[in-house]
């Protein structure tokens, strides 16, 4: 047990390292524009007092977007896992003796069960145990695909698996502990104003997610803000949970699935077709959709009206919640939210879209907070 506490403390110590240097990196650049500012200044010292005002209202103008950029993606104290990637497999004895589980503490819950804090006992640990309800044979085997599917990946935007326990009655996954809380709650929490530039730094890391899911011929197929939570309530860096309905993608298999919730469901599987990776990429539009505007695009009064409005794809940016959305956010929405799947851009194109690479329309976006136009 010693031995096991000692090991686990380096490999917890050897990501806080990679966290320093990932630290380090982002202050060498701050570095870099001060070097560039202090050079300017020396080049225009004979010139015109313009000139000299311009170039530093320039410079100071690049710095704080760099440094609110940062901040606001938790980029100067990125928090990657505190545990490498790990492949598990259900272990048949009780979890009570490697952690302790705090049935007080409810993290979350949902059709599955429960998932409650957790600390464990060799190393003090921090982490979530979502304890699934799995009597039979069918439900087990479920429970087994969604740790197969979390073994296979290893991406800083989707919930790391540490460990799981099987009894006769549940499957315990224990899991990276995170604690913004979910993105479902930003999106009603009045007091939380998220801006557009809030929601493009959600959906780029999103779609950084889905798209390596997506490279590894996985389908999430289960995408809401409820399955997107905030590592903290500082930082806008966010972990996609929950992976119990998605699904292996083999191109020569055709894959169809009839769960979901109905509000985010793509018409191919309203229709009960075949999906694939543009069936995750239309939840990301119903997503964005939300995030900007607080509403969502086809919810009814009730399931069948929902889903109706899902298969006449009606949807619009009529809504005054929209007035001051830029047109490629609008651009961007509207090719996610088309009725045929093989029109819909890929995370990869997604995420060379203007809307989420356009550096110079961020900074626009962020010029009510600075002085200085930007000059990027």
């Amino acid at each position: 047990m010693k031995l096991l506490k000692i090991n686990r403390l380096e490999e917890i110590n050897a990501r806080y390292n990679s966290n320093r240097l990932e630290k380090t990196a982002f202050f060498q650049s701050v570095e870099k524009v001060e070097r560039t500012r202090s050079f300017q200044e020396e080049k225009f010292s004979f010139g015109s007092e313009r000139a000299k005002s311009l170039v530093w209202a320039s410079l100071n103008w690049r710095l704080a977007v760099q440094k609110q950029t940062a901040a606001r993606a938790g980029v100067a104290n990125r928090l990657v896992s505190p545990f490498d990637h790990r492949i598990v497999s259900a272990k048949r004895v009780g979890i009570s003796s490697y952690y302790n589980v705090s049935e007080n503490e409810i993290l979350g819950g949902g059709r599955f069960g429960q998932v409650h804090k957790c600390e464990e006992k060799a190393t003090g640990l921090k982490l979530a145990a979502k304890i699934i309800k799995a009597k039979g044979p069918k439900q087990k085997d479920e429970v087994k695909n969604e740790i197969n599917v979390m073994n296979q990946l290893n991406h800083v935007n989707l919930i790391q698996l540490y460990d799981a326990f099987e009894s006769k009655n549940d499957i315990v996954l224990v899991m990276e502990y995170v604690e913004g809380g979910e993105l479902f709650d930003r999106i009603i929490d009045e007091n939380c104003n998220l801006t557009e530039m809030d929601t493009i730094l959600f959906i780029k890391q999103i779609c950084e997610g889905i798209q390596y899911m997506h490279q590894m011929y996985i389908l999430h197929l289960d995408l809401k803000p409820e399955n997107i939570l905030c590592v903290n309530r500082a930082a806008n860096q966010i972990k996609i949970i929950d992976f119990g309905l998605a699904r292996r993608y083999k191109p020569r298999e055709k894959l169809r699935v009839n769960f979901g919730t109905p509000e985010f469901l793509a018409p191919e599987v309203v229709n009960y077709e075949f999906v694939s990776f543009p069936t995750d990429m239309w939840s990301v539009g119903v997503i964005a959709y939300m995030l900007l505007s607080g509403l969502s695009p086809f919810l009814g009064d009730d399931d069948n009206e929902t889903l109706n409005n899902i298969l006449s794809c009606s949807w619009d940016f009529e809504d005054e919640e929209f007035r001051g959305v830029s047109d490629q956010a609008k651009d961007f929405i509207s090719k996610l939210l088309i009725k045929e799947k093989c029109w819909r851009i890929s995370a990869t194109a997604a995420l060379k879209h203007p809307w989420l690479s356009d550096h110079k329309l961020h900074c626009r976006l962020q010029v009510p907070k600075f002085k200085y136009p930007c000059a990027l």
